[in-house]
C-alpha cells in the first residue's frame, strides 16, 4: 500500500520512495545530482535508515510513502543559541535595537527575575518549539556571571537529562574574560562546567590583557579537557581584530582541543589584505567559525535615523573558501539582542542564502545547518542520513531548491526513529506567567 508523506505508515518497516535529499547530507550513497539534490528511496526498519536505494528500487513488500520528489533532510543541528535568554522580549524589549541597549536590557533582566524557575519555564519552551522544527542538536551559551552561573548550569543540567531522547544538548559558559581577573570565579567556573560537561566559552575584546586572559582560558580548558567556544568581534569597528588574537593564542598554547568562534562580524570590515590574513591564521590554528545571520542584521549598523549601509555578517564564503569549518544558527530568539526568531533552522537557512549569498550555486548549502554543525559540535553522526542511524528525518513537500525557499515549510513532517511526532508549537500564552502578555 502506498500512502502520502504527510501521514507516513505507522509501521516497523517502510520506505520513503521516489525522495529528494541533499546529497551533501548522505553518506554512503553516490548519485547524479542536480544542484546538489539526488533521487533515493530511503528503507526505514524498526526505527533506523537500513538501506539507502536509488530511485524505485525499493523492495516491492515494503509498505511506501510516496514523497512525490518531496525533501527528504535529517534532523537539523543549531550550536550557537541563548537558550536562558529566550522569550524575555515581553518584559524586557530592547530600547532602540542597538547592541549596547540589548547588553544593558538583559542585564536589567538578569538581575531581576532569573530563577531557576524562570529560565527552566522559558527554556522548556524553547526546546519544545526546536524539536517540533526538527532540530536533533544544540549548544546553549549560558551567561555565567556569579551567581547565575550556578543557577543555570544546575537547570541545564536538569534539563538536559530530561531531553536526551529528542535533543542532544550542549551548553558554553558565557561571560566577559575580564572578570577571569578574580581567580576565585573563575576556578569555581570552571569546576561547574567541566562537572556539567559543558564548554568554555567568553566574551572577547581587544585590549591589552586579551593575550593574558586568552593563554589563561586556553590552559584551564587544556587542563580539564574542555573545549572553547567564545563571542568573537561582535562590531562594526575595522579595527577590532579579536578572531586573529584567537587564532594566534591557539598556536601559542598548542591547544588541541576544539575552538569555536561565533559572529567575527568586523572581519567583513577590514581591508582585504588585513582579513585575508587573518583568515589564513584560523585555517592554520583549526578554529570553527559560526554565522548569525539574523541576529547581526539585526544589531549591526544600526543607527539613529539611519538605513544599514552593510548586513552585519562574517567573510563566510572566504573562510569556507580557505578550509575553515563553518556553519549559521540561530543565536537569540525573542530578546534584547534578537526581537524575532522561533529556533527553526529552515528559517535560519532559508535567511542565511540570502543574506551571506549561498546561492548560485546551491550544491552544499544544505551543509550549514546539518553536517557541518554537528561536526564542529563533535557529532559527526548526527545531521546526515546514513544507513544504521535512528530514521530522525524532516519531511518536506518542496521538490526543488525554489520551492524550499520560497515558503516556510510549515507543513513539513518530522520523524523520530521513524516515527511521526507530534508538530504542535507551544503557545506564547504559556509564558505569559513569567514574561507578561
Amino acid at each position: 500500500m502506498t500512502y502520502s508523506f504527510m501521514s507516513p505508515p505507522n509501521a516497523s518497516r517502510f520506505v520513503l520512495a521516489n525522495a529528494t535529499l541533499p546529497a551533501v547530507a548522505i553518506s554512503g550513497f553516490a548519485a547524479a545530482s542536480n544542484e546538489g539534490l539526488v533521487k533515493a528511496d530511503i528503507v526505514i526498519a524498526d526505527g533506523f535508515i537500513a538501506a539507502i536505494l536509488p530511485s524505485g528500487t525499493a523492495p516491492a513488500e515494503f509498505a511506501k510513502s510516496d514523497m512525490k520528489e518531496g525533501m527528504v533532510w535529517p534532523c537539523f543541528a543549531d550550536i550557537h543559541t541563548h537558550l536562558d535568554k529566550g522569550h524575555i522580549w515581553p518584559r524586557k524589549p530592547n530600547p532602540d535595537g542597538t547592541f549596547m541597549g540589548a547588553l544593558e536590557a538583559v542585564g536589567r533582566d538578569r538581575e531581576a527575575n532569573w530563577s531557576a524557575a524562570d529560565v527552566r519555564k522559558r527554556m522548556e519552551f524553547s526546546l519544545r518549539s526546536a524539536y517540533a522544527h526538527g532540530t536533533g542538536l544544540i549548544r546553549t551559551h549560558l551567561d555565567s556571571l556569579a551567581p547565575q552561573h550556578r543557577i543555570s548550569f544546575e537547570v541545564f543540567a536538569e534539563i538536559q537529562e530530561e531531553w536526551k531522547d529528542k535533543i542532544a544538548l550542549q551548553a558554553v559558559a558565557l561571560f566577559p574574560l575580564d572578570n577571569m581577573v578574580d581567580e576565585a570565579f573563575f576556578a569555581d567556573l570552571v569546576a561547574v562546567v567541566k562537572d556539567k560537561g559543558g564548554l568554555l566559552g567568553g566574551v572577547t575584546r581587544i585590549g591589552p590583557t586579551l593575550d593574558w586572559q586568552l593563554d589563561t582560558l586556553l590552559r584551564a580548558a587544556a587542563e580539564n579537557g574542555l573545549d572553547v567556544d567564545l563571542h568573537v568581534d561582535e562590531t562594526d569597528d575595522p579595527g577590532a581584530e579579536t578572531l586573529k588574537a584567537i587564532a594566534e593564542a591557539v598556536l601559542r598554547n598548542r591547544f588541541e582541543g576544539k575552538v569555536t568562534a561565533g559572529h567575527c562580524c568586523s572581519l567583513a570590515r577590514q581591508d582585504d589584505d588585513t582579513a585575508q590574513r587573518t583568515v589564513e591564521l584560523v585555517q592554520k590554528a583549526g578554529v570553527s567559525v559560526i554565522s548569525l545571520p539574523m541576529c547581526n542584521m539585526y544589531l549591526q549598523d544600526r543607527y539613529p535615523s539611519r538605513t544599514p549601509r552593510w548586513r552585519g555578517v562574517t567573510l563566510f564564503k572566504e573562510l569556507a573558501a580557505a578550509g575553515v569549518e563553518t556553519a549559521v544558527s540561530s543565536d537569540n530568539t525573542r530578546d534584547p539582542f534578537y526581537a524575532y526568531g522561533d529556533l527553526d533552522p529552515v528559517e535560519v537557512f532559508r535567511e542565511a542564502v540570502r543574506i551571506l549569498h549561498l546561492d548560485h550555486p546551491l550544491d552544499t548549502a544544505a551543509r550549514v545547518v546539518t553536517t557541518s554543525p554537528a561536526r564542529i559540535a563533535g557529532k559527526p553522526q548526527m545531521g546526515r542520513i546514513a544507513v544504521g542511524s535512528p530514521a530522525d528525518l524532516v519531511l518536506f513537500s518542496a521538490r526543488r531548491w525554489s520551492e524550499f525557499l520560497s515558503r516556510p515549510q510549515s507543513d513539513r513532517v518530522v520523524l523520530r526513529r521513524g516515527k511521526v511526532i507530534d508538530r504542535s508549537l507551544p503557545d506564547y500564552r504559556e509564558l505569559d506567567s513569567v514574561v507578561g502578555g
